[in-house]
């Protein structure tokens, strides 16, 4: 080939180096300095993820972000990061780590600027879209960039620390947030969770310009522009509708996109089959679909994803939006399942998997099941009065189990893999979780918001003999009662309902009418006639006066039992699926080693 024949007579200075050969040169300290900086736009992403849940009520109201614009806020992140993931982890290979790496810490930077001055749900959205992007730009290369400066004996080190970073992050994310909340910086209130990323992301930029290796991989393959841009579309057809339906009020065109998913998906797959013959650079490998243990694991694998990454959605209202729960209190009571997740992971799981098997996932999906139902009773018996210990201590139940149903499914992805395609395999099952997570989250909040939304009525019904026992011993006549209970009732369901919940509905902003006055004597004398009425307007007034707390306490009230409500029975849904995992997981080898190594 001409090509090679140039190539051959190029003096070894103008050849071009990879990235290998670079990485090669570096001092032991300089390839410490690299791992450092890598490292912290890791942790800067991992954050980024964490904290976000934590804000969302403050986000909602500050914005007046309807309930589908926050489902968007995490979901939107995920699909954007999910979709790219692969693509920007191949564009290193071709253009350079570094390159790759310094692009998307200048657009995740950017993107959080834009974010923290978002001045609408909308332009918040459009922002975390691109924040996912850049992470997608950015993430592959902090792993690529792990396997060219350091050999495989030093990786398992390597990839331990950041294995501890990913728990560090996910227990101080929330903690961080709240308290960067809670201080409300300059009056800024949510906005610094995004703001504390550009100090960041510009030392990670001018650090990773001067420390990181250049060059590109030895064998780089071709990018699948086509590819990414089909699978874009059937996930746009799939979440779109789940997330946006109840919003739309399900009209038809809806469920048209949702069936339109359907041969996307299959296109994408035979499309991949045609790139994979034509030139073997497929954003997916099809021969990956051959090797039983990768289906099987990576099925369930998505599966408990989109479970797991639900669930914290509904937990996070359940706490702040439901139960009052202060953005630093919710912060702290979630710290539980973090640990849980820390230490099955960490040290339970490694220590039972070798001995149980498959059967570990059994336990953990009833760990689970226990603490996420526990969870629910103590909200629905305790209320208000339900303490931050208890609901800790559930959680944390559910992040043990969660753990051990990581451990082994993670460890049968990969076990049976060829070597030759570890990377491709690894990023498609970190790409699905992504995808897995935006789908959780799209159908659990259909569930969840719906049944906000139905029960609101019967919620506020239950308030109202409270509401009469507290208006009589005011001195509401049972006369006037009936308009004010009324009232009460239209109102929290009309608010139930806004699609923006900030909003005040038209049935709110009556006054409630006063007490009607009882006929005085006709032949009392003017002086003591006005005096009467003077003291007739008095009680009244009094009266409408205790009328407001008396209605807002119960307002509180029904919000609770409502969000309770929805919270039970969204619990009730992540049982069901933690059984239907529980039934996958028998397509799973019966022995797992967590090197990746089946067991005979």
């Amino acid at each position: 080939m001409a090509t090679d024949s140039i190539a051959a007579e190029m003096p070894d200075a103008e050849m071009p180096r990879s990235a290998q050969h670079h990485a090669s040169q570096f001092s032991a300290r300089r390839r410490m300095l690299a791992l450092a900086i890598v490292a912290l736009a890791f942790v800067m992403d991992l954050l980024d993820s964490t904290i976000v849940n934590i804000a969302i009520p403050s986000i909602q109201t500050n914005l007046h972000a309807s309930y589908a614009a926050i489902q968007w806020l995490i979901a939107g992140y995920l699909l954007s990061f999910a979709t790219l993931l692969i693509t920007g982890g191949r564009m290193g290979d071709v253009y350079g780590y570094r390159r790759l790496f310094l692009i998307g810490v200048s657009g995740f930077t950017l993107a959080s600027l834009i974010s923290g001055l978002a001045w609408s749900p909308e332009s918040l959205i459009a922002a975390r879209l691109v924040q996912g992007a850049m992470a997608a730009f950015m993430v592959p290369q902090v792993m690529s960039l792990m396997q060219v400066m350091f050999n495989p004996q030093e990786r398992a080190g390597v990839m331990g620390l950041f294995g501890a970073l990913g728990g560090l992050a996910a227990t101080l994310g929330p903690i961080i947030g709240g308290l960067l909340i809670q201080w409300n910086i300059a009056g800024l209130d949510w906005r610094p969770i995004f703001l504390i990323n550009i100090p960041v992301g510009l030392f990670a930029l001018v650090a990773g310009w001067k420390v990181l290796p250049p060059g590109k991989s030895e064998h780089p393959l071709h990018l699948d522009w086509m590819g990414t841009l089909v699978v874009v579309s059937g996930l746009l057809l799939l979440i779109f509708p789940l997330i946006q339906g109840r919003e739309l009020d399900w009209p038809q065109w809806i469920f048209v996109m949702l069936a339109a998913s359907l041969p996307t998906f299959a296109l994408f797959a035979w499309y991949e089959r045609k790139k994979d013959k034509a030139d073997g650079s497929a954003l997916i490998v099809p021969s990956l679909f051959k090797t039983r243990t990768f289906v099987t694991g990576l099925g369930t694998n998505v599966f408990f994803e989109m479970l797991f990454i639900g669930f914290f959605l509904i937990n996070t209202l359940m706490l702040q939006a439901g139960l009052g729960y202060s953005v630093i209190k919710a912060a702290l009571t979630g710290i539980g399942f973090a640990v849980g997740i820390g230490l099955s992971i960490g040290v339970l799981g490694q220590k039972l998997l070798p001995k149980f098997g498959r059967n570990v996932i059994f336990m953990g999906i009833g760990l689970m099941a226990l603490g996420y139902s526990g969870l629910a009773w103590l909200v629905s018996q305790y209320g208000f009065d339900v303490q931050p210990l208890a609901l800790t201590f559930s959680l944390l139940l559910a992040g043990l189990g969660a753990g051990l149903v990581m451990t082994p499914i993670f460890s049968v992805v990969l076990m049976d893999v060829d070597v030759k395609h570890a990377g491709s395999a690894s990023g498609v099952m970190n790409a699905l979780q992504q995808v897995g997570g935006a789908v959780g989250i799209a159908l659990i909040g259909v569930l969840f918001f719906g049944l906000i939304s139905n029960h609101a009525s019967t919620s506020a019904q239950d308030e109202v003999p409270s509401i009469r026992t507290q208006l009589t011993a005011a001195g509401i006549p049972a006369v006037a009662q009936d308009p004010i209970t009324d009232q009460f009732v239209q109102c929290f369901t009309d608010r139930s309902k806004q699609k923006d919940p900030s909003e005040t509905p038209a049935s709110c902003e009556v006054k409630p009418a006063a007490p009607a006055a009882p006929p005085l004597p006709a032949n009392l004398p003017p002086a003591q006639r006005a005096a009467a009425e003077q003291q007739i307007q008095a009680a009244r007034a009094a009266a409408i006066a205790k009328v407001g707390p008396i209605l807002q306490g119960a307002g509180k009230t029904a919000n609770m039992h409502n969000f309770s409500y929805a919270f039970s029975w969204s619990v009730a849904y992540e049982v069901l699926l933690l059984a239907i995992l529980a039934g996958l997981s028998f397509l799973l080898p019966r022995h797992i080693k967590t090197d990746g190594g089946m067991g005979h």
